[in-house]
């Protein structure tokens, strides 16, 4: 086991690697009640999507450990679930109304797309192209992201419109000047008050470097949750403890519904969504795991995981999920030294019995992966040092790159603004003469942002 991931010369050993892997399903773990919860308010069944959100976290997952021997493990997006449910329930009310079958099927196709990319080595080309300083940008932009994950799933902090106007559910609204949205959540609330425990009780063991800090949080947050009455045992109460694959909603396909209706734009949408998003997590968790020490090296580790990831895309749909991608939750076992495939081995074997113990998943409440998700934020933070914040040319895609990620809550628009804005200053300093350095604009880069600029310019920015 040593010898096959390569343990010993990645400065890790099987209990650590063991310890992530637990430590990243435990973060993940909600991802079995979330995502069941939001396709079936788009007409998939709740069971079914359980199903297929465990097998293909956990067989994708394994893949990832088996063939990359990279720590990151792969599950149905949150936000793209969101985005797939969104637009099958808002097709319901237009004369062509969109089925959950139509929906698999746009994200079956997308994953045939990303699958040519990685084998073209177009996605590839992205850690070649992009600038060190937008990397280092994306990952400090991810852990914000997931710190605002934390934050807003616990309740620490709220959203709440306050405008002069009556605002329709489910639209946007501008807000004037003196009105606001974000909110400090109220200390009445028995989630707010576990995540600040959990927050307190991972901090403090990781002050005492206390190994398995983040799992061990979790461990005892859960406990005191089971003692206070806080333990949520209905997300899957219809669950068995023996799986039943009857139910699985396999090859679940329309073709030809796809064409007469026209997905075009959902599945180019999936597409541009899952590109960004992948990338920035597969930097980001690089980076944090140490494989892009050597470029050379990091670059052929990360062009596997992509080609996993491409293939998990078709084969979630293929099972009955959304969006398979990717996890920045992974993180989280990073952050507990998973180095090696091991972790993402031992994370895929834990999906994998959760098919098994489905009551049991649902005992670990929201605010124990909150509090994890949170600390891990305070991680991801790190590579803020690596950014040259004295150079306007990087410092302002970068800053764009890192606010934009957690405030308009998607991984996507951060990196397309930082593209944007890097060839854009970057091309005016070249030509202005002023600059007291040439700044390389790799061609991918004006490509890049020209498609950026068109799919917000025809597709929108929701």
């Amino acid at each position: 086991m040593e010898r096959f991931f390569r343990l010993r010369e990645l400065g890790t050993n099987v209990r650590t690697e063991i310890m992530a892997g637990l430590t990243t399903f435990m973060t993940m773990a909600y991802i079995l009640a979330v995502n069941p919860g939001i396709l079936s308010g788009a007409g998939l069944d709740f069971y079914s999507v359980f199903l297929a959100t465990a097998l293909a976290a956990g067989i994708f997952t394994i893949a990832m450990g088996l063939f990359v021997n990279f720590p990151v493990a792969v599950a149905p997006g949150m936000g793209l679930n969101a985005y797939f449910a969104a637009t099958i329930l808002a097709s319901s009310a237009t004369d062509t109304p969109i089925s959950p079958a139509m929906g698999l099927t746009a994200v079956f196709l997308s994953g045939i797309i990303f699958i040519i990319l990685t084998v073209t080595q177009v996605r590839q080309m992205l850690l070649v192209a992009v600038p060190d300083s937008l990397k280092h940008a994306i990952t400090v932009g991810i852990g914000l992201f997931i710190t605002i994950i934390g934050l807003k799933g616990s309740g620490i902090l709220t959203i709440a419109v306050e405008t002069t106007q009556d605002v329709p559910a489910g639209t946007y609204t501008n807000l004037l000047g003196f009105e606001s949205v974000i909110h400090l959540g109220d200390f009445n609330d028995h989630g707010m008050l576990l995540t600040l425990i959990g927050i307190l009780l991972i901090a403090c063991l990781m002050v005492m470097r206390v190994p398995g800090a983040i799992l061990f949080g979790i461990v005892l947050t859960t406990i005191i949750a089971a003692f206070t009455g806080d333990i949520n045992t209905s997300s899957l109460e219809n669950a068995t403890w023996i799986p039943d694959f009857g139910q699985l909603n396999f090859w679940h396909f329309d073709f030809k519904g796809v064409l007469e209706v026209g997905l075009v734009s959902v599945i180019l949408t999936f597409t541009f969504v899952e590109l960004f998003d992948t990338f920035g997590t597969l930097v980001g968790t690089a980076n944090r795991a140490g494989v892009m020490k050597n470029p050379e090296e990091g670059k052929k580790t990360v062009g596997k995981a992509m080609f996993v990831d491409a293939v998990a895309v078709s084969g979630g749909a293929m099972l009955g999920t959304s969006t398979v991608t990717a996890f920045v939750e992974s993180s989280s076992g990073i952050a507990q030294g998973g180095r090696s495939g091991l972790t993402a081995v031992t994370t895929g074997v834990c999906f994998l019995l959760a098919l098994f113990l489905a009551p049991v998943v649902a005992l670990v409440p929201a605010a124990a992966t909150n509090a994890a998700l949170i600390i891990v934020g305070v991680l991801m933070m790190q590579s803020v040092k690596e950014i040259d914040f004295s150079d306007m040319v990087y410092a302002i895609p970068a800053f764009l790159t890192i606010t934009l990620m957690p405030f308009t809550y998607n991984i996507a628009n951060g990196i397309s603004f930082g593209i944007v804005f890097y060839v854009l200053l970057a091309a005016l300093a070249n030509v202005s003469g002023r600059a007291e350095k040439k700044y390389s604009i790799h061609w991918l880069m004006w490509v890049l942002a020209i498609l950026i600029v068109l799919r917000y310019a025809f597709l929108g920015g929701h």
